[in-house]
């Protein structure tokens, strides 16, 4: 517990500082939003606030500098597959765990936000675009850290997964697909 600490204590302690200031931000934007009816304003906003409050603290983990040289394992499943054969239970479920929560906010109340989003392939998708920007980001800031292709695939999963989570208040909110505009018939002579 105290190499987590020592880790990520700056962290986790920004993170409860940030409560009661996530609350207010929520507050004072359904406040000045034009929304149909107040409930909605707090609604979108919570949502809204929440998906950045939810993934922020983990991309600040997965952004945080290591004395490492850095690393990069562009075959999918490989890394999972050494950790598992090498590494501890603990640091197996930890890192499987948290590379699974890392979107899950954003997977959680996306499709709650957006109708477009309203799907697990969607969330998958998002999750999975989100995550090659964080591990590229890695990889250019020369950060020491692992880029990773199963880091990638797990966040990915994490945020499907999640967004099966919330399914109950989006699952009839799918967008219609647009029609094509219909083409005048052409008279024929």
């Amino acid at each position: 517990m105290g190499q987590v600490w020592r880790e990520w204590g700056d962290v986790l302690l920004a993170t409860l500082v940030a409560v009661p200031v996530t609350v207010l931000l929520v507050a004072l934007l359904a406040r000045v939003r034009a929304a149909p009816t107040r409930r909605e304003a707090w609604r979108r906003s919570a949502v809204e606030v929440g998906m950045v409050a939810g993934t922020l603290p983990w991309v600040w983990m997965i952004l945080t500098p290591r004395a490492a040289p850095g690393e990069v394992k562009l075959v999918p499943l490989r890394d999972l597959v050494d950790l598992v054969a090498a590494g501890p239970p603990a640091t197996v479920v930890v890192q499987v765990v948290g590379n699974l929560l890392v979107f899950a906010a954003l997977g959680f109340l996306a499709p709650v936000r957006s109708a477009a989003l309203a799907g697990v392939g969607r969330l998958f998708l998002l999750g999975a675009a989100a995550s090659a920007l964080v591990e590229c980001a890695q990889y250019a800031l020369d950060l020491g850290r692992v880029t990773s292709v199963d880091d990638v695939l797990l966040n990915a999963t994490g945020a499907a997964l999640a967004g099966l989570l919330s399914r109950r208040w989006w699952a009839g909110r799918r967008p219609v697909p647009a029609r094509p505009a219909a083409v005048p018939a052409t008279p024929r002579v």
